[in-house]
């Protein structure tokens, strides 16, 4: 609890793990609302872009959250090299 209020420790990227799994929903759910809404309901062309939003929805935030976690991770590297230096 200490390191929450002193930021001994960093709180968000566990948050980037959820926000992460309502990106992930949210790709899926549009993913299939346009595979299955349109002028003439279901078409073929409307469930190939579903299924490419989805997909690509999916890749993006995956690529995303990683870039965000290896921004933490290279911080929290050089904040090792720091303490190293400062003993």
């Amino acid at each position: 609890m200490r390191n929450l209020f002193f930021f001994d420790a960093m709180l968000t990227p566990k948050i980037i793990t959820v926000v992460y799994w309502i990106l992930l929903l949210s790709a899926v759910i549009s993913g299939l609302g346009s595979m299955f809404t349109g002028y003439n309901g279901f078409t073929f062309g409307g469930f190939l872009t579903g299924l490419l939003i989805a997909a690509a929805g999916a890749v993006f935030a995956r690529i995303w959250c990683e870039l965000m976690i290896v921004l933490f991770k290279i911080n929290g590297n050089l904040q090792k090299i720091a303490d190293k230096q400062s003993d």
